[in-house]
């Protein structure tokens, strides 16, 4: 990643240890924060019912006993009826749901952390039937239950596919008016901030993706055109919960359904995408990739550092963070050691690219990862055994 002028983190280097940039306070909108690492959103399928329990508010406390800033949720089901794919994830609507969710910010608030739920509809996406497997297409006995832009799904090894017909626009002011409801429920319940998931092919990346959103009506055509639907949203949403309440996007250009889709192949065509966005209220971005040190558009600075450039908004980093490979390899098979690759974050964060950095699979692993790397102690391998359990 190219250099940027230096801020001040630089000055860390002094004391002998370049780690502790982590752990100088960031502003994240209106919110500060105690340090610079966020616990990665990770869908964890614990919730029965879509109600997480005490045992989802004590793991997620865990995490910030052993030194998170921030914690964004496992992705959450807004309120309308085509949002969810799976009965044991959550969802954020409903009196048994929301008062699960009141008892995850209560032990978050009093172990000293902070949360956002991040809000989630998945679009044509299904959970997949075969153990590993991702992307896959509904079928047609499952595709009144789904909406899309174009009621098309696929890529990558999988055909594209028109499974029902696309979304009405009444449908989606239907949808961004739910994403309003969750967001006014979350600011009720004491939440920090929220972030909606616009990335890995879910509804809104379906409507940004020009493979699956073929609308020539407002919502289709161009990038900008493309970005309308998510647009709407985060100004429904900063219309219910005010200036003040910080609210994040999560973008990606790969999908579960194609890691080689790209949503842009130069910095102008992603500013298309993302500028809209900073105009209708966003307060910064987290963008996925799946391995946080890869350069975007022919370059070594990566999305996150380009959306940082473009936008002028803060930014979260994500994607294999001391992990020696990513989510999908890991889904194939292969072992997810430890890696030792926190000098690109350290240099990222030095320079300004990116301002905040996510931790997934390894936050598994590792409920106290910030107080292991404050000591340079050994990090725990992650396995695929590991979600099993809420630990």
């Amino acid at each position: 990643m190219p250099g940027h002028a230096a801020t001040a983190a630089t000055s860390h280097r002094l004391h002998g240890s370049r780690s502790e940039i982590l752990f100088d306070p960031v502003k994240l909108g209106s919110l500060e924060l105690k340090n610079r690492i966020v616990m990665a959103p990770m869908t964890r399928a614990k919730s029965p019912q879509g109600v997480p329990g005490e045992d989802v508010a004590a793991y997620y406390r865990r995490r910030v006993e052993g030194g998170v800033g921030l914690i964004i949720s496992e992705g959450t089901f807004i309120p309308h009826w085509s949002a969810s794919h799976d009965e044991n994830a959550p969802r954020f609507y409903g009196d048994d749901a929301l008062a699960g969710w009141r008892r995850v910010i209560d032990a978050v608030h009093a172990a000293g952390g902070r949360m956002f739920p991040q809000l989630w509809h998945v679009g044509l996406v299904r959970k997949p039937q075969v153990e590993g497997a991702v992307g896959l297409f509904d079928e047609d006995a499952e595709a009144a239950s789904r909406l899309g832009p174009s009621g098309i799904i696929g890529g990558g090894g999988l055909p594209l596919a028109q499974v029902r017909a696309p979304a009405t626009e009444r449908e989606i002011g239907e949808i961004i008016e739910a994403y309003g409801n969750a967001a006014a429920s979350a600011k009720q319940l004491g939440f920090d901030g929220v972030e909606v998931h616009a990335a890995h092919g879910y509804l809104i990346d379906q409507f940004l993706w020009a493979e699956t959103n073929r609308r020539s009506d407002p919502y289709g055509g161009d990038r900008t055109r493309r970005s309308r639907f998510g647009v709407e949203v985060i100004e429904e949403i900063r219309r219910r919960v005010g200036p003040e309440f910080p609210v994040t996007l999560r973008l990606s250009t790969w999908k579960n359904q194609d890691y080689a889709a790209r949503l842009a192949t130069t910095p102008s065509e992603w500013a298309e995408i993302v500028t809209p966005f900073v105009e209708a209220g966003v307060d910064g971005f987290h963008l996925s990739q799946r391995r946080f040190w890869e350069g975007e558009f022919g370059t070594e600075l990566n999305l996150a550092g380009w959306t940082r450039k473009l936008t002028g908004k803060p930014t979260i980093t994500v994607g294999s963070v001391t992990l020696n490979n990513s989510m999908a390899e890991m889904l194939q098979g292969k072992g997810s050691e430890p890696e030792d690759n926190l000098a690109l974050v350290y240099s990222g964060l030095e320079r300004g690219d990116f301002d905040l950095v996510a931790v997934g699979r390894a936050l598994i692993a590792n409920p106290d990862w910030p107080e292991k790397i404050r000591r340079r102690q050994t990090l725990r391998a992650y396995a695929r055994g590991m979600l099993a359990n809420l630990d």
